[in-house]
C-alpha cells in the first residue's frame, strides 16, 4: 500500500458510492488505475465490503444505545455468540477497558429497549452486568 491507496481509502470512507471516475479525477490519475487499486485492496482484505449508513430514527428506531456487557470469564465467547443472534444488536465488539463486550442496540422506544435488556439479553447465561448508554446525538 502506498499514499495513493490511502487517499482512495479516505475518499471511499467519505462516500462509499464514489465512482472510479470521480476518484481518478480527484487524484489526477486514470479510472483503470483506480479500478485496479480498489480490486487489489479488496483482494488484500483492506476493503472488506460496502454498506449503507442508516439513520435509525428515520426507520422507527428512536433509541440507540452503546451497551457494555461484563461476563463470567468462562462464558465470554458464548455470551458474545448469543448476543449476535438478536436482530436489535446491530454491531457487536469484544473489547478491553470498562466492558468485555460492547454492542450497538436499536429499539423502537424506551419500553422496547427495557424489555430487551431486562427480559431477553439480561437472561443470557454468563452475563454479570449490563451498562447501557443511550446515544443522544451522533456528531461524527
Amino acid at each position: 500500500m502506498d499514499e495513493k491507496d490511502l487517499k482512495i481509502i479516505n475518499l471511499l470512507l467519505e462516500n462509499g458510492r464514489m465512482s472510479y471516475t470521480d476518484i481518478a479525477k480527484k487524484l489526477g490519475t486514470s479510472e483503470s488505475s483506480i479500478r485496479k487499486r480498489v480490486r487489489k485492496l479488496e483482494e488484500m482484505g483492506v476493503i472488506k465490503g460496502y454498506t449503507a449508513i442508516i439513520d435509525p430514527s428515520k426507520i422507527g428506531y428512536n433509541v440507540v444505545a452503546l451497551t457494555g456487557f461484563d461476563t463470567e470469564p468462562d462464558k465470554f465467547l458464548s455470551v458474545a455468540k448469543e448476543l449476535a443472534k438478536f436482530e436489535e444488536v446491530k454491531k457487536l465488539f469484544t473489547s478491553t477497558g470498562d466492558h468485555m463486550i460492547m454492542a450497538e442496540i436499536w429499539a423502537k422506544d424506551g419500553k422496547e429497549f427495557s424489555d430487551l435488556i431486562f427480559n431477553k439479553l439480561g437472561k443470557i447465561e454468563g452475563i454479570k452486568k449490563i451498562c447501557p448508554a443511550i446515544i443522544l446525538e451522533q456528531i461524527k
